[in-house]
C-alpha cells in the first residue's frame, strides 16, 4: 500500500542535488530528481520511506504496467544512516536492475515504529515491505546493522533473499561487546544531549563537510581517508545523523547473537569489508566466510567501514560481477 509522502519527506532528495552543485562533486547520483522516485509504502501501519527506481518502476514509485523483468537489489543503510548511504550505488546500478532502498523505521524519514526496535522484527518488516512492492526475492545488500538485518532476513525468510552481500556486517564482535555494554547506561542517561548534539551536526553537514579538518573530525572513525570522500556525498552522510532510532537499534545489535545460526543461510553471499574498518574489525570477515556455507570475502586494501562509498567504482564492478554468477 502506498500513501503520498508528507511535505519533508518529499523534498528529502540531497541537498547538494537540488542545489545543482557541481565540480568534483560531480557523480551520477547528482543527476538523479530523487524526488521522483520517494515514496511512503505503509507495511501493517507503519510509514516507511522507500527509494525505488530502475527497469519496471515507474516515476514516483512502483512497477510500471509495461516493464520488464529484471533482477531487484534491496539496500539497507546501517547504524545512523539512511538510504543515502547507498547514493553511489543506486543510480548505477538502477542501469540493468531494480533497485530499492529505505530508511528503516527511526531512522532518516521513517518514524520510530510503535513497537521496540530489534533486529528480528527490522527483517520481519522487511519481508513485509518486498510483499508491498511485489518482490517475490530479491538480492540484499547491507551495510553494518543493514548487513546484520540482511543475514537475520536470509535465515528467517530464506525465500526473499536471493543473494546476499554483507557489508562490513555487525553480528559477530558485536554481540556482547564490552565497549558498548559498558557505554549504554551513560548513552540512556544522555540520551537526549547526544540525539541534540547529533541533529545539530546534521543541520551543519554542509558547512562540516566543505572543510576538510572538520569532515575529518566528524567521519574518521567511518572513513578511511574522510577528505578524499566528496564535500556533497560526505554531507548526506552527516545529515542522517540525530535520529531517535539510534539508541535502540544499538542495544538490540549488542544482545542479539546470531553466529550459530549463520550456517542455515542458503543463499550465495559475499562479504565485503574494508581492510581500516575502526568500527568492526576486519577479523569478523573471516568468522563470517567460516560460518556461512558458500560464501566469499573481499578485503579492500585502505579502506574503512563504508567500502561503498569509499570506493564506489571497485564496489559496484563487485557487486555486478557477483549477481551475474
Amino acid at each position: 500500500m502506498s500513501v503520498q509522502p508528507d511535505t519533508e519527506a518529499a523534498q528529502s532528495a540531497p541537498a547538494a542535488q537540488r542545489e545543482g552543485r557541481g565540480g568534483e562533486d560531480r557523480a551520477a547520483w547528482l543527476e538523479v530528481d530523487w524526488r521522483e522516485h520517494q515514496r511512503w509504502v505503509a507495511v501493517d501501519g507503519q510509514p516507511v520511506n522507500v527509494v525505488e527506481l530502475g527497469p519496471g518502476t515507474a516515476p514516483g514509485g512502483g512497477s510500471a504496467a509495461a516493464g520488464a523483468a529484471s533482477q531487484t537489489i534491496v539496500f539497507i543503510h546501517g547504524l545512523a544512516g539512511s538510504w543515502t548511504n547507498w547514493l553511489e550505488q543506486l543510480p548505477v546500478l538502477a542501469a540493468g536492475h531494480r533497485v530499492i532502498a529505505l530508511d528503516l523505521p527511526g531512522f532518516g524519514h521513517s518514524p520510530m515504529p510503535s513497537e521496540e526496535i530489534s533486529i528480528s522484527r527490522y527483517a520481519r518488516l522487511l519481508d513485509r515491505l518486498l510483499e508491498e512492492l511485489q518482490v517475490d526475492a530479491a538480492a540484499v545488500v547491507g551495510n553494518s546493522m543493514g548487513g546484520f538485518i540482511g543475514a537475520e532476513l536470509a535465515i528467517a525468510f530464506p525465500q526473499r533473499v536471493e543473494r546476499l552481500v554483507l557489508v562490513s556486517a555487525a553480528g559477530i564482535s558485536t554481540y556482547n561487546d564490552p565497549r558498548t555494554t559498558r557505554a549504554l547506561p551513560t548513552l540512556r542517561h544522555l540520551e537526549r544531549v547526544l540525539e541534540a548534539s547529533a541533529s545539530w551536526v546534521a543541520s551543519k553537514s554542509d558547512a562540516f563537510a566543505l572543510r576538510r579538518r572538520l569532515r575529518q573530525v566528524a567521519m574518521t572513525v567511518v572513513v578511511a581517508h574522510p577528505s578524499r570522500l566528496p564535500a556533497a556525498l560526505a554531507a548526506e552522510q552527516m545529515r542522517g545523523a540525530g535520529r531517535p532510532g539510534f539508541l535502540q537499534a544499538l542495544e538490540s545489535l549488542a544482545g542479539y547473537d546470531v553466529r550459530d545460526r549463520l550456517p542455515e543461510i542458503a543463499c550465495p553471499t559475499l562479504i565485503v569489508w574494508g581492510e581500516k574498518d575502526r568500527l568492526i574489525s576486519v577479523r569478523d570477515a573471516d568468522v563470517f566466510e567460516q560460518l556461512i556455507p558458500n560464501s566469499r570475502k573481499v578485503v579492500f586494501a585502505d579502506t574503512g567501514h563504508v567500502a561503498m562509498l569509499e570506493r564506489p567504482a571497485d564496489f559496484n564492478a563487485l557487486l555486478e560481477s557477483f549477481l551475474a554468477e
